[in-house]
């Protein structure tokens, strides 16, 4: 009986997060990594992200079988140009013909929006990769603008918040001063093609790293008192917002006030080391749930409130092949043989968040997906 009750739950929370999505939640999109040997192939990823009602992904490639698959859905993709490419696509003609192979030819079937020109150069230790970054991004857009594509395709490059030496309070954002030189270079040519500022932000570091210091509820979207900046007294209740507006204040301070500030990538892992403190089950989900429920909103940051933060949850899988700590295996929302990792609670939606992780239903086996969409 339990059992019946646990598929009825996730049918039900699935369902609703079907309608959830197809109501509203325009800046919402999700992580499609590949980092992994088991995964479903990219025509079966599409049913799960249709019976889900998810119409923006976003990959770290320019994977032709899935820019294949993509065609003719409604899922608008961003791609991504590895980081060891940058040194030959800040040729130009090695971009216009990089332009012509990876993206020309699946336009306007498969709804290319964005190409991210690397992922978190500007703090990566090499110093040639980021010297490179801005060449690159002019050379690709100079080539999108050449074959007609720039008004579809926009060009940018997510960053971590270790491009901030600062961060805390929002207003006292600011960049590394020894970035200095090609975090201008960068946001010059943001603000000159109208391109958005990518941030991959995890409160869950923060909180791994400081938890007697770090409010668990205030990283989570739980209820709060929250902080006030000193400065502009804007109250924060959540740290990811806090986090964007560091960002947009730090580019205010460089003389760039109009970029809009994007969430590439945030999330929270399932499961981690013992020395990783907080991955959990439930944090993973209460995190996600109260993040969906905040987009449900359509909501922007205190500093810009009327602007809604576009979010990439990250990820849609768990991806056996990452290096590193535990953690990085267990982002996912799914397993790759479609069963729920957790279900994110979306049936609680409609009530008010709660810190106890008895709200959320927890399936970890109940649902897969299936090529007629979702079955139990």
């Amino acid at each position: 009986m339990a059992t019946l009750y646990s598929r009825i739950a996730v049918i039900y929370a699935v369902i609703l997060f079907s309608t959830y999505l197809s109501t509203g939640i325009a800046a919402l999109g999700i992580n499609y990594g590949q980092v992994a040997n088991n995964l479903p192939p990219p025509e079966r990823v599409l049913e799960l992200l249709r019976s889900l009602k998810v119409t923006k992904a976003r990959i770290y490639d320019t994977n032709p079988q899935v820019l294949a698959a993509f065609a003719n859905s409604n899922v608008e993709l961003i791609v991504t140009v590895e980081n060891d490419m940058l040194g030959q696509l800040r040729d130009p003609q090695q971009a216009l013909q990089w332009v012509s192979a990876h993206i020309k030819p699946y336009l306007p079937a498969t709804r290319i929006t964005g190409i991210q020109v690397g992922n978190e150069v500007l703090t990566d230790p090499d110093s040639t990769l980021k010297a490179n970054l801005v060449p690159a991004m002019v050379s690709i857009h100079g080539a999108l603008v050449q074959l007609g594509l720039d008004s579809y395709v926009q060009v940018s490059s997510p960053n971590s918040l270790a491009v901030l030496t600062q961060s805390y309070p929002p207003s006292a954002g600011s960049f590394d001063s020894e970035i200095y030189s090609v975090v201008y270079q960068f946001l010059q040519f943001l603000s000159t093609t109208n391109s958005p500022y990518w941030i991959n932000a995890y409160p869950y570091f923060a909180y791994k790293d400081d938890p007697s210091r770090i409010s668990l509820d205030y990283v989570l979207f739980n209820p709060n008192t929250g902080m006030v900046d000193p400065y502009t007294k804007l109250r924060y209740d959540n740290m990811l917002y806090a986090q964007v507006d560091a960002v947009t204040f730090a580019m205010a301070r460089m003389g760039f006030e109009g970029i809009e500030v994007r969430v590439s990538e945030t999330g929270w892992p399932s499961k981690g080391d013992p020395d990783e403190v907080g991955a959990t089950l439930e944090n993973a989900a209460l995190y996600n749930k109260n993040l969906l429920r905040r987009q449900l909103k359509n909501e922007g940051t205190p500093l810009r409130p009327n602007a809604r933060l576009e979010v990439y949850v990250f990820a849609l899988f768990n991806e056996d092949m990452k290096p590193g700590p535990t953690s990085e295996r267990n982002y996912g929302l799914f397993q790759p043989d479609g069963t729920m990792a957790y279900n994110v609670g979306l049936s609680a939606l409609s009530t008010p968040s709660s810190t106890s992780s008895a709200t959320i239903s927890l399936a970890s086996s109940a649902t897969k997906f299936s090529a007629g969409g979702v079955a139990i």
